[in-house]
Parts: C-alpha cells; sequence; structure tokens
C-alpha cells in the first residue's frame, strides 16, 4: 500500500509538472545573415505587446515565457534586426528567425521595445539600459552613461579632473561590482578612473543589478552589480563614424570597422580618441576647470559562431593610453614638475586587456551549456599631485568555468563552476612602498526555480580561499512573487567581502595638503581587515494601464550593515585617517519611480530617492560627507515617428534636483578657510536634440547645465596651493558652467 502511495505522489507531481508545461511558450530564435546563415541569437527580447510581461533568449537562443489568453501578439526584437510580431493562440513550442534590419521589408512593427527596461518575471531587480537609452546624452564614456536614468548617481570625485564617480544605494562604485561581459574589469588600480576607459559607443547594453548579485563572479559585490556588454562584430554596422565636439574644447571620434571574414569568423576594429587642448577657468580661480587630456583606446574583436556544433567564443584585445594635466593654469610641467613654482599634476595610464570568452551548448540538451572565461590586464599609471606622487602597477588575470544545467526540467536550472584570480600590485606612495598579492580560488553553485508564473527564487553560495582574506563562504538569495497581475515583489540578502585598494579608491585626497595616518594597521591589507558587508533589499513593481498608455510605479528600500570596513576619515581638515570600522557603519536606500507614456511618443520618468548613509567616525556617528540625503531626478523624451527613410526627430529633457550635503568638518581651519556645515541644494538641467536624415545619418545637438549652476570657490585656499589648508577634494556641484556640444553620427549597414 506504501508503494501505491508513492506511486500516485509521484505520478501526480509528473502530471502537474506536465500542465505547468503546457501553458506556457517555449521556443528558440535564430539570426540570418546576408548569406542565409542561422546562428542562436542570444540577448533577443521576446515579451508580449501591450504587456509588461517579457524575457530574454539565453546562450543557444531558447527562451520561455508565460502563456496568458489575454494576449496575443508576441513580440520578438534585437538591436540590428527588424522586430517580429506573432499570433500565438495557444501554448507551444516555436522557432523563429530575425533578418538584419535592411532586408526584410513586409514585417510590421507593432511597438518599440523600451530604452530602459524592467522585468516583471527576473527574479532580481534588474534594470536595463540598451542602445537607445544611450543615444540620450553624449554618453562618451561608460561614467556619462547614466545621466537620464535614476537607478545610478553621478557625481564629481574632486575639483580638478572633473572625473565622474557613480554611486548606487548610497555607496560609492568600490562596492559595486563592474564587469565587461561579465569579467570583473573596473577594480584595483582602475577604480578611479576606469569608467572613463570604455566610450559610449562601444556599449551595447548595460544591466544594473541592486542588492547582492549573484555568486557566480565573485565576493566583491555588496550594493550592487553593473554589467556592459559591447557591440558584437557580427551584428554591429560593417561602419560607424560618430563626431563629438563641446564648447570647452574636447573633441572625440569614434570608428567602427566590420567584417565578415568566414562563415563563423567576423572581427571588428574598434578605435577612439578624445583631446583636449584649451585651457578654461571661467571661476577665475586660477585653477583649470577641466584636464587637458589625451586618450588612445584601441579595441579589436574577434566573434566565432557555429550553431551547427554548439560553439560560439569572443576574443579581445584593447591597449589604452590616457594622459590627463591639471591644476593651476600657469603650469608648465618641464620646469614646474615637483616644484613650488606653480601647482599642477599629471595622470599618464597604459593599459592592456584581454581575455577569451568560450561556450558550449550541447546539441542534444539545448538547456545544457558550458561555458569558459580568461582574461588578463596590465594597467600601470604615473602621477603626481603638486608635490605629492603616486605610481601603481596593477597585473591581473581572471578565470572562470561555469556549467549550466536543469534538474528535471526547465523549472529548475543549476549553474556551478569554479574561478581563480590573481591580482600583483606594486603601489608607491610618496616615499613609501606598498607590494602586495592577492591569488583566490573558489567554487560556487546556483540553483534557480521559476514557475513561469507567480514564483521564482534564485540561491547561491560560493567559497573562496584568498591568501590573505582566508577561507570565507558568501551567500546570496533572491526571491521573486507576483501577487496579483502586472506586479512583482522581489526580496533579496547576501554577503559581500573584498581588499580595500585605499590609495587607488581615494586618489582625489592625494590633491590636497592633507597628511596621510594609517590608524591600527594590524591587519593583513595595508594593514587592515577586509571589508565584510551584508545587504538586504525589497521592492514592489506595478505596472498599470492608464488612458490607453502603459506605465508602472516602483518602489525598493535596501540596506547594506557592514561588519568590516576601512573607514576614510577626514573630518579633520589637516588630514586623512584610514583605520578599521569601530561602531557602526550602514546605508539605508529608498527609491520611489514612476514611468508613465504621456502622449504618443512622449514618455516621463521621474524617480525620487532618500539615503541614510552612516559611519562612527573619530568625531561620532555620521551622515557621510558630500552625499545627499534626498535627490529628485526628471526626465522626459520624444521620439517622432519614423517616415519612410527613417528620418525622425528625437528630444530629451532631464533635470536633477539634489538635496543638500553635509560637508567634511572645518571647524578647526583659520575663519577664511572654513565652510558650513551644509551645502545647499540645487538643480540641473540638460537636454539633447538629435535630427535623424536616414538611417545613415543623424546629427544630435546638446546643452548641459542650463541654469550655468557652479560651486562657488571648489578649492579652499586656491591662492596658496602649497600651503596647510590647500584642498581640491570638497566638491559637492559642477565646476563647469553651461555647456553646449554638437555631434554626428554615421552608419553604413
Amino acid at each position: 500500500m506504501k508503494h501505491q502511495w508513492r506511486l500516485f505522489i509521484f505520478l501526480f507531481i509528473q502530471c502537474s509538472l506536465v500542465l505547468v508545461a503546457q501553458e506556457r511558450v517555449t521556443g528558440t530564435v535564430y539570426a540570418q545573415d546576408s548569406e542565409q546563415n542561422l546562428r542562436p541569437l542570444q540577448g533577443a527580447n521576446v515579451y508580449w505587446s501591450d504587456s509588461q510581461i517579457g524575457t530574454v533568449t539565453i546562450e543557444d537562443g531558447t527562451f520561455t515565457i508565460r502563456y496568458d489568453k489575454a494576449y496575443s501578439s508576441l513580440i520578438i526584437s534585437y538591436i540590428g534586426f527588424r522586430s517580429d510580431t506573432l499570433k500565438i493562440t495557444a501554448p507551444g513550442n516555436l522557432e523563429h528567425t530575425l533578418l538584419p534590419s535592411n532586408e526584410l521589408n513586409e514585417v510590421e512593427v507593432v511597438k518599440k521595445r523600451d530604452a530602459l527596461q524592467k522585468t516583471f518575471l527576473n527574479t532580481q531587480n534588474v534594470v536595463i539600459i540598451n542602445s537607445a537609452e544611450l543615444l540620450k546624452a553624449a554618453c562618451c564614456n561608460l561614467s556619462e552613461s547614466f545621466e537620464t536614468n535614476p537607478a545610478i548617481d553621478v557625481n564629481f570625485s574632486d575639483a580638478l579632473t572633473g572625473t565622474k564617480q557613480i554611486q548606487m544605494l548610497g555607496l560609492t562604485s568600490p562596492y559595486l561590482l563592474i564587469t565587461q561581459e561579465n569579467i570583473p574589469m573596473v577594480r584595483g588600480a582602475s577604480q578611479a578612473y576606469g569608467l572613463t576607459f570604455t566610450p559610449g559607443t562601444w556599449i551595447e547594453s548595460i544591466q544594473i543589478t541592486k542588492g547582492a548579485g549573484s555568486v557566480i563572479n565573485g565576493s566583491e559585490s555588496i550594493s550592487g552589480q553593473i554589467n556592459t556588454e559591447l557591440v558584437k562584430p557580427y551584428t554591429d554596422p560593417v561602419l560607424f563614424v560618430n563626431a563629438y565636439a563641446n564648447r570647452n574644447g574636447r573633441l572625440e571620434f569614434n570608428t567602427h570597422l566590420n567584417q565578415k571574414v568566414s562563415e563563423k569568423w567576423s572581427t571588428g576594429l574598434y578605435l577612439h580618441g578624445n583631446r583636449r587642448d584649451t585651457k578654461i577657468d571661467d571661476n577665475g580661480d586660477g585653477f583649470l576647470d577641466a584636464p587637458l587630456a589625451n586618450q588612445i583606446n584601441i579595441l579589436n574583436r574577434w566573434q566565432y559562431q557555429n550553431p551547427e556544433k554548439g560553439w560560439v567564443s569572443f576574443i579581445n584585445l584593447r591597449f589604452l593610453q590616457d594622459e590627463k594635466q591639471v591644476g593651476q593654469a600657469n603650469f608648465i610641467p618641464e620646469t614646474d614638475r615637483f616644484t613650488t613654482n606653480s601647482w599642477g599634476s599629471e595622470i599618464d595610464t597604459k593599459r592592456f586587456d584581454s581575455s577569451i570568452k568560450l561556450g558550449y551548448v550541447f546539441p542534444a540538451l539545448p538547456f545544457q551549456s558550458l561555458g569558459f572565461q580568461v582574461a588578463f590586464s596590465s594597467h600601470n599609471q604615473d602621477s603626481y599631485f603638486g608635490l605629492n606622487s603616486y605610481d601603481i602597477e596593477h597585473e591581473s588575470a581572471y578565470v572562470n568555468l561555469i556549467f549550466n544545467s536543469i534538474l528535471g526540467n526547465t523549472q529548475h536550472k543549476f549553474k556551478t563552476g569554479l574561478n581563480a584570480s590573481y591580482d600583483g600590485y606594486n603601489e608607491q606612495v610618496n616615499q613609501l612602498l606598498f607590494d602586495r598579492t592577492d591569488r583566490s580560488m573558489g567554487s560556487f553553485f546556483e540553483y534557480s526555480y521559476d514557475d513561469l508564473e507567480t514564483l521564482s527564487f534564485t540561491a547561491g553560495v560560493r567559497v573562496d580561499a584568498h591568501n590573505l582574506l582566508g577561507t570565507f563562504i558568501t551567500p546570496r538569495f533572491h526571491l521573486r512573487y507576483a501577487p496579483w497581475p502586472k506586479a512583482s515583489v522581489r526580496t533579496s540578502f547576501g554577503r559581500g567581502r573584498r581588499a580595500a585598494n585605499i590609495f587607488a579608491e581615494n586618489q582625489q585626497l592625494f590633491a590636497t595638503a592633507r597628511q596621510l595616518q594609517l590608524v591600527n594597521t594590524n591587519g593583513e591589507i595595508y594593514g587592515f581587515e577586509p571589508e565584510d558587508a551584508w545587504n538586504y533589499g525589497i521592492s514592489l513593481l506595478q505596472g498599470f494601464t492608464l488612458a490607453n498608455r502603459s506605465g508602472n510605479i516602483s518602489a525598493d528600500f535596501y540596506r547594506t550593515s557592514f561588519r568590516e570596513q576601512v573607514v576614510v576619515d577626514w573630518e579633520n581638515p589637516l588630514e586623512i585617517s584610514f583605520s578599521n570600522l569601530e561602531g557602526k557603519s550602514y546605508a539605508n536606500s529608498f527609491q520611489l519611480e514612476f514611468n508613465y507614456t504621456l502622449l504618443k511618443n512622449l514618455e516621463l520618468r521621474t524617480a525620487y530617492k532618500y539615503y541614510e548613509v552612516k559611519t562612527q567616525y573619530q568625531t561620532g556617528l555620521l551622515q557621510r560627507p558630500l552625499l545627499p540625503r534626498n535627490r529628485f531626478f526628471t526626465n522626459l523624451g520624444y521620439v517622432s515617428a519614423p517616415s519612410d527613410k527613417g528620418a525622425q526627430w528625437r528630444f530629451d529633457y532631464t533635470l536633477h534636483t539634489v538635496g543638500s550635503q553635509r560637508l567634511p568638518a572645518t571647524t578647526t581651519s583659520p575663519e577664511e578657510f572654513q565652510l558650513p556645515a551644509f551645502s545647499n541644494s540645487y538643480s540641473l538641467m540638460n537636454t539633447q536634440i538629435t535630427r535623424v536624415f536616414s538611417r545613415q545619418w543623424e546629427l544630435y545637438l546638446g546643452l548641459e547645465n542650463i541654469t550655468n549652476f557652479t560651486q562657488n570657490n571648489p578649492i579652499v585656499s586656491a591662492d596658496d596651493p602649497f600651503g596647510a589648508y590647500f584642498d581640491t577634494s570638497i566638491v559637492f556641484a559642477p565646476i563647469m558652467g553651461r555647456m553646449y556640444y554638437a555631434g554626428f553620427r554615421f552608419t553604413l549597414l
């Protein structure tokens, strides 16, 4: 009798799984080139028209989407290909081929995919920025790619370099895992300026994950992950040219050259150059408002695809040389370097990157795949800031092996694998030498369940053995629940652990007269303990339809709590103190966002954010300096209907309102060098107009900081740069005033 009950339960479970499987649409999306070759297409958007239900195809081109009889039009789209609309009347399996956008005339495009996407079915809280969103601003590099969306905050790091630093959930970029095609990229020596090393035209899409990320890429993610996908030689146009110039003397030029070498091999050569020779000092403090700069950036990319055998591969080789000169306008490096004749700084960087990605999809088991990644980089920065010098050499190697498969059926998936990393650091801070070698070996396992309707979750764990951080466990968990139609509630928690590179991550502090102090140095990394934090979050996404136009509203709250942290304390105007955390350190982040199509082709995006980020400093538990508690964001975007030849207008307007910020204490400074306890709030407005003449030509004009708002006296003691109170790091607002720019894009398909 007991065996009969077991048999009954087994049959009941199997029948239930079959019934669930019938209530979905599965399929494979292929790409077809001009020679009628087919290959599985990864990353294609698949979604129901007039709904917020959608997904993307995985490595083998397959997808699964919940079937709902309320929707009948399934849209499949991909950049560089014409979107197709399929009529679906019942669950089932399908195969579909997308053709290049210049070869299909009979397909009707029903609806464009949002430039900034929020999926209702993804277990993690992910925002996807595609190329259409990046075109809303000049987007000259990755650090400038977040101006038109509220997920990331963009700030200036100092009053000299003009470098933009990003923040998420109230924490700076070192607490983010920043990857390029899922290979860790902006880290270590490149932390301060690495975001400027990826030109905007090279970016195909950006995936922003809030909160604890996946365990696959490592343990360093604490507040989230930003992954950048580069354009692919196979789908990128044969020729692309972008030229840009602005009022402040910045000139940029980008060229993409793509060639199909054989049936299975494609290659692309991507060239980027930017230069600024014009000296500008609009605020009259004697210092350049923007650096003199020169950058050469060359990427060669190879793509291999063999869908019949299940192989796909990418090979990247890149060389970068970046030079900056900042400081007083009369500074001449050849005669004034390391003297008190005039204050100046030079930052020279040479970097080489290489990577190989190899993927194999089992032909007989399309849900099963094997991936291998290996990357190497060499980063060499020589720099000085007045009389302070800072040089760093960083060699990095990374290997990742990952296996994907299912447990029983595609509702139960898992990923497992191994990765190893090596980082060799050689730093010189004035006369002090800091050499360090980091070696790590890790293994991970991640299980995912998705009932394709109301519930999905991902549970992952990794174990790392690090020569300096020791052996430790990193758990991560994400859950999504749909309590009613067009709604998703997500929760997550996870641990992050990292080694803080205190000098590379705080280079703006070298451009001050402050004295460096390393306190209680008993740890393994510069004498400090590794940073250790837990992140917890909950979010709600609700879609709606009002007046036959769609929209959504979202709210999320995240808390990051540090168990160990290297505290950077600059509450004393004469020193910078690095020490281990003794007390509390946490970051609370709340965001409320509203998106709606106001009129046909006119979209509104608005958000409010609140931050409470406190750390125990020597003088008490204080809000982190130069971080506003309140921020408000609005973006209006209009795109006219394209003509038969592709001509159209695009208009974008963005407003950032930044609340008051606590400034580092200066009460012990002489009266003329004292600053108020808090800055004033202010607003910034940017706009851009793009005229698309055809599918080949477009011209764009933009205006940033329309109201010409700037920070008064951003440099403390600017008239005495070698005095005890000289400081360029207390920057809470723009240094540059109103700035207009223009550019053009040419595309040869």
